[in-house]
């Protein structure tokens, strides 16, 4: 089965997810913006071997603990789209704008578009370009145990922020209603930061996407 654990990191309280394959015990860790001591403590913990970054956005606190990560260990680095690049190339501004240890920037081993799969272990991921907060992101959907890890495209009771450069709040409310709700109302959604939900609740009182 596969399986994961939400660890929030930074003072922005991001959630990084650690998902792995519970037979051959690979791992991979999404959005590691950053407290990557405590991530790889958890890995050890868990007895896992940490084989892949994937990226859901290039925000500060999703992905400012990416080029040190993948260097210390020699990690690939999965996603996001290439509409990410522009920040990508600005994280170190972004780590001095909002109070981060430095950070670097990156070159993706591998970019993603809808559409694709990613894969950890003997399991298979979905992912779907879901743009609107950023003109890159992505998001990761495990049919098989019902869980998507959404970023900051969507929050329990809340979306994600639109006045971010390229941000844009229509293409964003399209992501969520075209893209996240055909994985079906049980689907149990892991955000960037706050609680999990499941997009059924969400489409149900969610005052953003009520009704959508």
């Amino acid at each position: 089965m596969l399986r994961y654990l939400t660890v929030p990191v930074t003072p922005f309280q991001q959630n990084a997810s650690i998902v792995w394959c519970d037979e051959t015990l690979e791992a991979a860790v999404i959005d590691p913006g950053g407290d990557l001591d405590r991530l790889l403590a958890e890995i050890k913990r868990l007895g896992l071997k940490l084989v892949q970054i994937w990226l859901t956005h290039a925000h500060i606190d999703h992905a400012g603990g990416t080029a040190e990560l993948a260097q210390r260990l020699s990690l690939p680095i999965i996603g996001p789209h290439p509409g990410d690049q522009f920040w990508i190339d600005g994280l170190p501004q972004q780590s001095v704008m909002f109070g981060f240890p430095p950070a670097g920037h990156f070159t993706p081993t591998r970019w993603l578009a809808d559409g694709d799969t990613v894969q950890i272990g003997h399991h298979t991921l979905n992912v779907r370009h879901c743009p609107g907060h950023t003109p890159g992101h992505v998001v990761f959907h495990s049919p098989e145990i019902q869980r998507a890890f959404v970023g900051d495209v969507l929050f329990a009771g809340s979306i994600g922020r639109t006045d971010f450069p390229q941000g844009d709040h229509d293409t964003l409310i399209s992501s969520i209603t075209q893209r996240l709700w055909p994985m079906g109302d049980e689907t149990v959604f892991i955000p960037g930061h706050g609680p999990e939900s499941t997009f059924g609740r969400e489409r149900r009182s969610n005052p953003y996407v009520r009704g959508t």
